[in-house]
């Protein structure tokens, strides 16, 4: 372990941790990663005696939040935590996953078994070597944000003994459903998010059609040179999960076109707001392995490619224009450059079907740890029935059902919703 000497930014103190860590800890003396966290303190002289609380980030493929400021959530945190902000393997400073590095693993069968390395179960067993070192011999708490809640459990199932009491906003995962099953539970609500935008923005509906209709009939570039097509405007939609995102969709949408002479073309300023939300250029692990996070003995097969091909192929009619959600197609790694490289891994994984589980049932149906976590009734990433089967499955588990927040509400919520599960998790409310 490296540890940097503390240094301040206003209302926090920083210390940057760095460790090294098996690539498979199956071989524990074969190639080492780099893992990186950052500690967040107040300026309290004596917070450095406070228990650690670990930030277990969405995604999968995302970096820990950088603290810029005291604020929301992490405000209240730090009234009692020292506060780690855990780059997950493939992430931040830990050993990243990109287009720049991926192809330094080899062929594609070489890049699909690293990639294999890079799920919830070794991002616990990363986290327990982190421990080891920060915290030996004492339990710590975690908070998962979405995909967080994933690992969150798989915490909770292979390293119980390390975890003091957990908070999960927004990812509680159904522990034996499968990607297929995961699917076909998104789209209806995904099919509803369309109806509430389109009676908001009605106008938006002909908007698309002739956007649509214009990019089957031209060749129009994003700044970065990939070709901009109907369905990369359809995933526009994965904004809907978030407050305050149909709003930044319409507007933007409204200046799809601009004139050029007499003529009509597509806006530098909508190609440049649609490449901004095209995130996996820079994030690809939350594409090539986004289904692989719900696979345990199974294949994920490109599930819901599968689905919509198969239940929802209405949504190829641009004449109706319908977005998208949170969904990665096997299309994205022939049209986005920075995936195209990947696609060969990404179709030997999507084939893979000796996934290890993530969940021990057996080991959660006697869960010890107290966890609180905020169940969103709207969240239109994560299915709230699935996530009630997991609360009335595990013991000690508390969950505050809302219909007040998006699948944003830890950073919208903040200070208040964070109290609110501390609160549920030690007694002090019943939901």
């Amino acid at each position: 372990m490296n540890s940097s000497d503390p240094y301040r930014i206003p209302g926090l103190e920083l210390i940057d941790h760095a460790f090294e860590a098996p690539l498979d800890y199956l071989d524990p003396r074969g190639r080492q990663i780099d893992l990186f966290v950052r500690e967040v303190r107040d300026l309290d002289p004596k917070s450095s005696e406070k228990p650690f609380l670990v930030f277990l980030q969405g995604g999968p493929g995302f970096r820990a939040p950088i603290p810029i400021q005291k604020t929301g959530w992490l405000k209240r945190a730090l009234t009692e935590y020292r506060v780690l902000m855990y780059d997950t393997r493939g992430n931040g400073l830990s050993t990243p996953v990109d287009h720049q590095t991926l192809g330094l693993e080899g062929d594609a069968a070489a890049q699909a078994e690293y990639l294999t390395h890079f799920r919830q179960d070794n991002i616990v067993r990363d986290a327990e070597l982190i421990r080891s070192k920060l915290s030996p011999g004492m339990p710590w708490s975690t908070i998962g944000q979405s995909f967080g809640g994933w690992c969150t459990m798989t915490y909770l199932s292979l390293h119980p003994e390390g975890l003091k009491e957990c908070f999960i906003f927004g990812g509680v995962p159904g522990l034996n459903r499968t990607a297929r099953e995961i699917y076909e539970g998104t789209f209806p609500f995904v099919e509803e998010r369309n109806r509430k935008y389109f009676k908001k923005f009605p106008m938006d509906k002909a908007r698309l059609t002739k956007l649509a209709k214009y990019l089957e009939e031209h060749e129009v570039l994003f700044p970065n040179g990939d070709r901009i097509s109907p369905r990369i405007v359809q995933t526009l939609g994965m904004k809907f999960g978030f407050a305050y995102t149909a709003e930044e969709i319409h507007f933007l949408l409204e200046e799809a076109f601009v004139k050029a002479g007499d003529k009509e073309i597509v806006s530098q300023a909508f190609k440049v707001g649609l490449q901004a939300t095209v995130r996996f250029d820079t994030n690809p692990i939350f594409a090539i392995l986004h289904e692989a996070i719900y696979a345990q003995g199974t294949a994920s097969g490109w599930a819901c490619d599968l689905v919509q091909k198969h239940n929802y192929s209405h949504f190829d009619d641009y004449e109706d224009f319908l977005f998208y959600g949170e969904m990665i197609f096997p299309w994205m790694f022939d049209e986005i450059s920075e995936l195209k490289g990947m696609k060969e891994a990404a179709n030997i994984l999507a084939e893979k079907s000796d996934w290890p589980q993530l969940y021990d049932l057996e080991v959660l149906s006697r869960n010890t740890v107290p966890v609180a976590c905020a169940i969103y009734a709207d969240d239109m990433f994560v299915n709230a029935k699935f996530s009630r089967e997991t609360v009335d499955a595990v013991p000690n588990m508390k969950a505050f059902y809302t219909s007040e927040y998006e699948h944003c509400g830890l950073r919208v919520g903040g200070e208040h919703l964070f109290s609110r599960l501390i609160d549920l998790g030690r007694g002090e409310v019943e939901r």
